[in-house]
């Protein structure tokens, strides 16, 4: 486990002098306590931004793999959605929107990019004439395999210096706000 000072070599210090460490994402709280936000309303806006910031580096240090195998981040989505499914790898693609948290439009572009590519197939669903399943190719499930190996080790060289206790940490407050908030749908 790293000491707690080996952790703030790359985190400057605030300008006030208290000894707390500070990221990006800090300076633009410190804006809206200017514009007197409120301390509530701030932890919130903190932790959307913090949440998507991860998100984001994860996405880059990803994408260069990705782009090796010929796949943009959504069709790797959409495959690992498949993927996980289990045999024979299909959904109906209704629940694969849902699933890779798409837009219908948006998981119907990339599935016709995916069939063209091979990795997936339509089929008829025998129960319901008016639908259709999306399932993984055997060239699908060869590619999805080595996009979560390299989705792996994206994570691990993102996350590399933070002690796992505090990923475990922040994964298991993240799912308590997700079970709150994380079935409300907007338009």
């Amino acid at each position: 486990m790293q000491d707690e000072s080996a952790r703030r070599d790359d985190v400057p210090a605030p300008a006030d002098g208290a000894d707390a460490r500070r990221d990006e994402i800090d300076t633009v709280a410190d804006a809206w306590r200017r514009d007197g936000l409120s301390e509530p309303l701030i932890a919130m806006l903190e932790l959307s931004k913090r949440a998507g910031r991860v998100s984001m580096l994860v996405q880059q240090a990803l994408r260069g793999p990705l782009a090796d195998l010929g796949l943009t981040y959504a069709e790797f989505e959409v495959l690992t959605v498949l993927r996980r499914e289990g045999e024979p790898y299909r959904l109906r693609p209704s629940e694969l929107t849902r699933s890779a948290f798409l837009t219908s439009g948006g998981t119907s572009n990339v599935l016709q990019r995916l069939q063209k590519a091979g990795y997936v197939e339509r089929e008829a669903n025998a129960g319901d004439a008016r639908s259709r399943f999306v399932q993984l190719t055997e060239d699908g499930l060869r590619v999805t395999e080595r996009a979560l190996v390299a989705s792996g080790t994206a994570h691990e060289d993102v996350m590399a210096r933070v002690p796992p206790e505090d990923v475990r940490d922040a994964a298991d407050a993240l799912r308590e706000i997700l079970l709150v908030i994380g079935r409300r749908r907007f338009r």
